[in-house]
């Protein structure tokens, strides 16, 4: 029976729940044979139609799958039978049909059979197996989601079978790639990207075209891909960039679609998924650290390639220890270049607004990408964190000093140091587990890094101290520990660090009382650097006190809230006072230390009364007593001069800074009103640590202390007026002459203190005095000026030598934040403030009205009989007083911070000395030339002229400085308006000449053209008229005003410029070299350097080789002649110099273009570009102006000096040529592109104007040198100066021909002959040419050798020759040897000389016979040869390189 039911199916067609059965039971029997139904071909319509009816059901997925599997399960057991196989293609092409018609739904059981009917395929004929790829692919479009791609799954198997190297054929592989080409071409929903992902690491047959498209293919429909799938899909692309499927292309798309493509996308959800991918990006460079070689390369390679996501990457890839320092490196390289871009841009005038722009633009991309990435962090990328830190301090120890602040008015550039600020900052906020690793790295670098690195780490302190005040209060003890190390730190980072952490003091009681028991211990350190700094901390704490109690109702006491009974009388005590009564011990104690020490106290004590006017009375009290020891009044008056200096290592120095004490004492007495009676009361005040007698106690009341202060200062006037000049430090002590001088010099500057200090007191303290004494006040002033005056000449400090040093300051360097306002040490502020400089202007204005009329004071009482000569030689020293002091502090104002108490109160507002400045310069600029009848009288006159000459000279270095202080915004445009108000001698055709400045809208450059127009060219004129050397300074005022201005206005004031350039003649060398360079910073590009062609031109007819046919002064710019051409020349040649700086980062940016494109970056291809080709145009335009400009030095007879300098200048020149002409050489497997019209342009000129003439310039050169040293008997010093001179000519030649070898390059690629004008060069001997008993290395030979042109032909050139090495700068390396002979000496037997050229002609024939080159000259004769360190330009080169 069992074998009747297995034999009963075979005898009749079986249906399809029989082929279940039959399967089910093959599952539970051994030996099984198939029914011969299944194998009778008959039978294959009814087995199919199965299928068909079974998925006409309402739930067709189970039914279809079942029948399906059990059919297959039967053909598996012989599926190499021809009917069964057969069975297998139909029954596989009949499920794809109605698996792709949608009659089956796409789930696990469609999934399973297809995954079944994958383990025969390899059953099915070739024929087969395209009918199931083209059906398959017959309806792409229908996939949607990735179940309805899962016949998919069976593509790779099929193209395995169909590219077997065994049974495949040409057909099949041509089969294949058409199937993947209608895959790429046709159009990707999600369902068949995320499909075709997950396949395509299957595909590993696939050129690197069809791998790049494809990739391509993904990250353009990436975009329509489901948020909660894209991290599973970037992790499969991940993976298939692990197997070496396009990791570039891979890497760059993932990060660019996150970088740029997701921003419209939902934020919240998308940063979320960012931060997953940046796990799984994490874990494949892990696993894979090829990965995160592609992450740095990518961003090296291509910094434009740079957004929020890319920074991410790279902190994330940088937690990895073998990335760490590359991946932050190259975030910072990418930053720097970023910066260093816009910075060269911004000023670059070449350069199209476009590109300056897009500098611009990129900048503040990197920026802004950098803040995102750290803002962040929050949303779960923690992991990130520790690399932002490092990289927040490695930014922060970047900052150069002096450019901290370099963008900080650059249209919201942040720079360096606020950068990193910003993200250490922002990580400090956001994440508590950052706080104590950000304030321990803190810690550790301020006390381990020297002070210029350390600086803007105490900003960072600073910052988060104002910023985050409540949160530093957790790290009191971090700030406690790095205080302890005040006294071993360098004195101006101790100052900084506690003036960043005074902020924090009026939350924490228990960090003011640690900073001030610092302190104490630092004040009897035995450094006085520390004790200087220790008494900068005391004056900014109780500032900090005075500012607290003037903004809030809070003081420093308020923060304590519980304190012990002992505690409470303390309290109590410090409420009712303040700081400076509790550190009243300490200040005394700065008034024993030395003179710095107490410098910085008088100052602290003035800004202590700025700050806090009440406290006047009390600090005049304490300073009473160190001041009586001063002042001795037994029979007369005597100031105590001889106490303020003392005998220390054989030289006398100042003890007692006695002007400075002055100066305090006067500001202060000028700062309390009169008649006051609000002092609080003495209960208040505790004594100050010194008992008063009887005596002094009734003279020393409320208010007595300003008339004992007021009293002296009148009697110290009076004092130094009735002294004479040899009394002024007469001692009874026995020194040597010497000591005794350099006394009563100490005495004398002293002296000279104190004369300002009781000048700025008169000055300052007139208005209160009534007009019947101003007159006698005036005199007085006058008085002290002359008495000045005559101590600084005794003193020995000439005017001369001594232009902005007359006030005694030094410059403060306020590039700090401002938080920090403790300035450095050794900085003083002038003693005459800005309202007191200005009275002086119209005291000496007053004196010379006051000379016209007859009167010289005013005065009823003053002498009629004075003489007119005296009068003008006082209105002559006070003038020259006056702009010497004005020179300083106007100079001086430029270092010291806007936070400073005392520059509101010493500077004010400086645009009141612009009117007074410009009448001087009205008054004693220079008149038309004399007649012959006046020149006695002016020879008489001549001290007198050079004081007038001396005063303008001051006078316009002050406006100079004036305007450069207000250099930009509404205070230019309010400086000029005051200066146009000045009247002087204007020519009245401007106004109708000038009309158009009544139409600008700019109130800032209507303003700057009127002020050019009436004011500065006139005056610029009648200076040029005198051959004044005060026309630089004149030109730099315009040149500086005239950056401010449009293209266009500039343009114009260039043209004026150049016209004055061809029509004033003058000898005078700085007008000459001031006009030329204004010309030419005035001129817009390319203008400018057209403008030093023509000049360079100009010099070449004046000081040409052929010395017949130069002029002494030329038609076309009666600037130039024999006297003014050496300075034209260096300015030409600057130039250049700063031409050639912008033509090296020109080629550095196109190289990197260059390498982005050709990479096939995923970025905007259009505008990288354009970006390239506006670039390339100027860079190619500048070249060329270049080679004009020195090919026509190369004709000109150059002294030694400038000789040299145009040397150097050309071996950097030649070098830029070479690297633009390597950039134009095509990289191997890249296009190579034929160069443009004004690369050939540029190419032909630097062949037919630079090259061939430089080479006689040299021999021209080395002559004269031979001349000149067999002329002169004692020449070993010129030899030496030839030989340092003659360094620079192998290098030159070395460039040249490096350059040359470049092109021929180019040529041999090109197929484009660029060396068709060129001459081979062929004088290689770098020595000094011998005596004419040579003919041999004579001129005669030189000139023949020299004659000879080398043509390139194109026949035979091998595109693959020379391009091996055209990307690697090593080449330059391998021609080394010729700088060996830059080192011989020049001694050297003319044999020698004569074998090495000779070798040299031989190799280059034997070179020229090889390559197919022609020699236009004339043959040169075969000459023995020796061997030598030469250049063999040779094929063997030519393959070398």
């Amino acid at each position: 029976m069992t074998v009747a039911t297995a034999e009963e199916p075979s005898q009749r067609p079986l249906t399809d729940n029989d082929i279940v059965r039959l399967a089910q039971y093959h599952h539970c029997q051994t030996g099984f044979s198939l029914p011969p139904y299944l194998l009778s071909p008959a039978s294959h319509d009814s087995l199919l139609s199965y299928i068909k009816s079974r998925s006409s059901s309402p739930s067709p997925s189970k039914p279809v799958s079942e029948y399906v599997i059990a059919l297959l399960s039967l053909i598996s057991l012989s599926p190499t039978t021809p009917q069964l196989s057969s069975l297998l293609a139909s029954l596989l092409i009949s499920y794809t049909e109605i698996f792709n018609s949608g009659k089956i739904p796409s789930d696990s059981d469609s999934l399973k059979t297809i995954q079944l009917f994958g383990t025969l395929l390899r059953y099915l004929h070739i024929k087969e197996l395209k009918s199931v790829v083209d059906l398959i692919l017959s309806d792409v479009s229908r996939v949607i989601t990735v179940d309805e791609a899962q016949l998919f799954d069976l593509l790779p198997l099929c193209f395995d079978l169909l590219r077997n190297p065994i049974d495949s054929k040409a057909s099949e592989i041509d089969f294949v790639n058409s199937a993947v080409d209608r895959v790429l071409n046709c159009e990707w929903k999600k369902g068949l990207l995320t499909k075709l992902v997950s396949l395509a690491k299957e595909f590993s047959f696939l050129d690197k075209g069809r791998k790049s498209e494809l990739v391509e293919k993904v990250f353009i429909g990436i975009k329509c891909i489901d948020l909660q799938d894209l991290p599973s899909l970037v992790y499969q692309l991940l993976v298939l960039a692990s197997k070496g499927f396009c990791k570039r292309e891979v890497i760059g798309g993932v990060v660019g679609f996150f970088g740029s493509k997701a921003e419209s996308r939902v934020a919240s959800v998308v940063r979320q998924i960012e931060g997953t991918v940046l796990l799984h990006v994490n874990f494949a460079v892990k696993q894979d650290p090829s990965l995160g070689q592609e992450v740095v390369a990518l961003v090296k390679s291509d910094l434009r390639a740079f957004n929020h996501f890319t920074v991410a990457v790279l902190f994330s890839v940088a937690r990895i220890r073998k990335f760490g320092e590359n991946s932050l490196g190259v975030l910072r390289m990418a930053l720097l270049t970023a910066y260093n871009d816009y910075r060269l841009s911004k000023d670059c005038k070449w350069l199209p607004d476009e590109l300056k722009e897009e500098s611009f633009l990129h900048a503040k991309l990197v920026e802004k990408s950098l803040i995102r990435a750290v803002s962040e962090c929050r949303y779960g990328r923690e992991h990130v964190v520790p690399s932002v830190i490092q990289f927040g301090f490695m930014l922060l120890e970047s900052v150069e000093e002096g450019k901290s602040n370099e963008f900080g008015d650059s249209n919201g550039v942040l720079g360096i140091e606020k950068l990193s600020i910003q993200i250490l900052g922002t990580l400090f906020e956001v994440h508590d587990m950052t706080r104590n690793e950000i304030i321990e790295q803190c810690k550790f670098r301020i006390l381990s890094l020297k002070c210029a690195k350390s600086k803007p780490i105490v900003r960072l302190l600073g910052y988060l101290v104002q910023r985050y005040s409540l949160i530093m209060l957790e790290f009191v003890h971090h700030l406690k520990e790095l205080l302890d190390y005040f006294t071993f730190m360098e004195g101006n980072i101790s100052c900084f660090l506690v003036s960043a952490v005074i902020p924090l003091i009026k939350f924490s009681h228990d960090l003011q009382d640690y900073t001030i028991l610092v302190i104490r211990k630092a004040m009897f350190r035995r450094e006085d650097t520390v004790r200087v700094a220790a008494t900068k901390v005391i004056i900014e704490l109780i500032l900090a006190e005075k500012q607290a109690k003037r903004d809030s109702s809070f003081t420093f006491q308020d923060s304590l809230s519980q304190a012990s009974s002992s505690q409470h009388t303390e309290m109590r005590c410090i409420a009712r006072g303040n700081l400076f009564i509790e550190l009243n011990g300490l200040l005394q104690r700065c008034l024993y230390q030395q003179a710095k020490v107490k410098e910085v106290a008088y100052d602290g004590l003035v800004k202590l009364v700025l700050i806090d006017p009440s406290s006047g009375e009390h600090v005049l009290d304490f300073l009473m007593p160190h001041f009586l020891h001063f002042l001795r009044q037994d029979t007369d008056f005597q100031l105590g001069i001889t106490s303020c200096i003392k005998a220390e290592g054989g030289k006398f120095i100042i003890e007692e800074p006695l002007d400075r004490l002055l100066f305090c004492i006067s500001w202060i007495l000028l700062l309390q009103p009169h008649n006051s009676s609000d002092r609080p009361s003495d209960a208040v005040w505790p004594c100050f640590g010194f008992s008063l007698s009887q005596d002094n106690e009734q003279q020393v009341g409320k208010n007595v202390s300003h008339e004992v202060y007021s009293s002296a200062l009148v009697k110290i006037r009076s004092f130094l007026l009735n002294k004479k000049l040899g009394d002024i430090g007469q001692s009874q002590d026995t020194v040597s002459a010497s000591l005794e001088e350099d006394k009563r010099k100490s005495y004398c500057l002293i002296i000279l203190g104190i004369i300002q200090v009781s000048l700025n007191y008169i000055i300052t303290d007139l208005e209160r005095h009534p007009e019947g004494k101003k007159g006698d006040i005036g005199k007085e002033i006058v008085d002290l000026i002359d008495l000045y005056e005559s101590l600084e000449k005794d003193v020995g400090k000439s005017k001369q030598s001594s232009i902005g040093k007359r006030v005694r300051f030094s410059a403060r360097n306020d590039t700090d934040v401002g938080n920090i306002s403790i300035t450095e040490e050794g900085e003083k502020v002038p003693f005459l403030a800005t309202s007191s400089i200005y009275q002086l202007f119209l005291l000496t204005f007053k004196l010379q009205s006051s000379k016209s009329g007859g009167n010289l004071s005013g005065s009823q009482d003053h002498s009629q009989s004075s003489s007119a000569k005296t009068e003008k030689s006082t209105i002559s020293r006070a003038l020259s007083f006056t702009l010497h002091v004005c020179v300083g502090h106007i100079r001086s104002s430029l270092h010291m911070k806007e936070e400073n108490p005392l520059k509101p109160l010493l500077y004010g507002d400086m645009k009141v000395l612009g009117p007074s400045l410009l009448k001087i310069v009205y008054q004693l600029k220079p008149e038309p030339p004399l007649v012959t009848g006046q020149t006695k009288k002016e020879n008489k006159g001549k001290k007198d002229v050079e004081g007038r000459k001396q005063c303008l000279h001051l006078a316009l270095l002050s406006l100079k400085e004036l305007l450069n202080i207000y250099s930009s915004g509404s205070s230019l445009t309010g400086l000029l308006e005051d200066l146009l108000a000045v009247p002087g001698t204007e020519d009245a055709t401007l106004e109708d000449e000038f009309s158009e400045a009544s139409e600008i809208e700019d109130p800032l450059v209507k303003s700057i053209e009127n002020f050019m127009e009436k004011i500065m060219k006139p005056i610029i004129m009648d200076f040029i008229a005198q051959n004044s050397n005060d026309v630089e300074i004149l030109c730099d005022i315009i040149l500086m005003l005239g950056n401010n201005l449009p293209d266009k206005f500039k343009q114009r004031h260039g043209s004026w410029a150049h016209q004055i350039c061809k029509s004033c003649e003058t000898s005078n060398t700085t007008v000459a070299k001031s006009i030329v360079k204004l010309a030419i910073s005035l001129t817009s590009s390319p203008g400018d350097l057209c403008v030093a062609v023509e000049v360079a031109k100009e010099l070449q007819n004046v000081i040409g080789l052929d010395k017949s046919d130069t002029l002494q002064v030329p038609e076309s710019y009666m600037v130039i002649n024999q006297s003014t051409s050496a300075s034209v020349i260096s300015c030409i040649l600057q130039s250049i110099d700063s031409a050639i700086v912008d033509m090296d980062w020109a080629t550095k940016k196109l190289k990197n273009l260059y390498v982005v494109s050709q990479k096939n970056s995923h970025l905007n291809h259009d505008a990288e570009s354009t970006f390239g080709l506006a670039l390339e145009e100027a860079l190619y335009a500048m070249a060329e102006s270049t080679v004009r400009i020195l090919s026509s030095f190369v004709l000109m007879n150059l002294k030694d000096s400038q000789a040299a300098q145009f040397l150097r200048l050309a071996v950097r020149f030649y070098k830029q040529l070479a690297q633009i002409v390597k950039l134009r050489i095509a990289p191997k497997g890249c296009k190579q592109i034929l160069p443009s019209l004004k690369f050939q342009k540029l190419v032909e000129l630097t062949c037919k104007s630079l090259t061939v003439p430089l080479y006689p310039f040299l021999s021209e050169m080395q002559k004269e040198q031979q001349e000149s040293v067999s002329a002169n008997a004692n020449a070993k010093g010129i030899i030496n100066k030839i030989k340092q001179e003659n360094k620079c000519i192998p290098d030159l030649i070395f460039r040249i021909e490096d350059y040359e070898r470049y092109l021929i390059q180019l040529s041999k690629v090109t197929k484009f002959n660029l060396l068709r004008y060129a001459k081979r060069s062929t004088a290689r001997d770098f020595k000094i040419i011998e005596d004419a008993e040579t003919p041999a290395v004579g001129e005669d030979g030189g000139n023949h050798e020299e004659q000879t042109e080398t043509q390139n032909n194109n026949e035979g050139v091998n595109e693959d020759d020379l391009r091996e090495d055209s990307e690697d700068d090593n080449s330059e390396r391998l021609l080394s040897p010729r700088n060996a002979s830059s080192g011989s000496s020049p001694g050297l037997d003319s044999d020698k000389a004569i074998a090495t050229e000779t070798e040299e002609d031989e190799e280059e024939e034997e070179q020229e016979e090889e390559e197919g080159e022609e020699g236009n000259g004339d043959n040169r004769p075969k000459k023995m040869a020796k061997k030598s360190w030469v250049v063999e330009d040779s094929d063997e080169d030519s393959e070398t390189f």
